[in-house]
């Protein structure tokens, strides 16, 4: 059990730390690079890197599921790959990344609207930091309204994190690779794959000039592929399946944390007051969501 726990922190604490840098990375790489074609390859990358390892360590045979498993495995890699972060990457090309990842913090509010339909009647406490968190995401979003931020950006940033919620929960219920390690490398491939398609259909391919990428940019995708993806996706993947969801979901308040204090530091993103004032509503919000699921679970 102690070995479990420690394993749970340990992997809690890679999705803090490293999918907070990962929105501060996504607007280095978008900078110079198309926003779906470079998140296709990211993915893409980081699965076939997983897969093989997967294959090296535990044998070929863990790489087997059946029709339905990997059906599974390629709906919640659309979710979680195509629709949670590809619309966010797309999103960055004009909002900042410190904004995009407090709005991305609603995931847990959005959990909670999906178990209630599901049927789960939730907490008065949990509905009420549901509606908190509703009000910190109308602060968030009011440069958009005003016209300083593009509000098509922060509406996409919306539906990724609805998305992600969406392939959250479904992941906690479908049917995956019994090895969750495998699961996550389809799931990565089956996102990447289609981030790919949208690129294309997008006409991102049109005029493309890898020479032209910046040296930052290059970093930027390959600190996104080894970290972003290998470790930080796999270990959520892993957590999901180890860990209470209300335990997992904890990382929305803190990664909003760590990336507005990095797009700041690094990218001289302006703190502005709606972004103060509705991030900390929002991760208000996310902490009662959180903090009452855990004692009623």
């Amino acid at each position: 059990m102690h070995t479990s726990t420690t394993r749970v922190w340990i992997a809690l604490a890679l999705v803090y730390v490293v999918w907070g840098s990962t929105y501060l990375g996504i607007r280095i790489v978008v900078e110079t690079m198309p926003p779906f074609l470079s998140a296709g390859a990211r993915f893409l990358t980081a699965g076939a890197l997983l897969a093989g390892i997967v294959a090296w360590r535990r044998g070929p045979a863990a790489l087997k599921a059946t029709r339905a498993q990997a059906g599974s495995a390629v709906l919640v890699g659309l979710l979680l790959v195509l629709g949670g972060n590809g619309l966010v990457v797309l999103a960055e090309t004009t909002v900042p990344s410190g904004l995009a990842a407090l709005l991305v913090a609603a995931v847990p509010m959005w959990l909670v609207v999906l178990r209630a339909g599901s049927g789960d009647r939730p907490s008065p406490r949990t509905l009420a930091g549901v509606l908190l968190g509703l009000g910190g995401l109308a602060v968030l979003t009011s440069p958009g309204f005003g016209g300083e931020i593009g509000l098509g950006g922060v509406l996409l940033v919306l539906a990724a994190s609805v998305l992600w919620a969406l392939g959250s929960f479904s992941a906690a219920r479908l049917t995956l690779p019994a090895d969750p390690f495998a699961g996550s490398a389809y799931q990565m491939l089956a996102g990447g794959a289609a981030g790919i398609l949208v690129g294309l259909c997008r006409g991102e391919q049109h005029g493309l000039d890898p020479a032209s990428y910046s040296t930052a940019s290059w970093l930027a995708l390959g600190y996104l592929v080894l970290f972003g993806s290998l470790v930080g996706f796999t270990a959520y993947v892993w957590l999901l399946r180890a860990a209470p969801l209300s335990l997992v979901a904890t990382y929305a308040y803190v990664n909003p944390v760590v990336a507005v204090a990095l797009g700041w530091l690094i990218l001289d993103e302006a703190l502005t007051w709606p972004i103060l004032l509705g991030g900390a509503i929002v991760v208000a919000a996310v902490c009662v969501i959180v903090s009452t699921e855990r004692r009623t679970a």
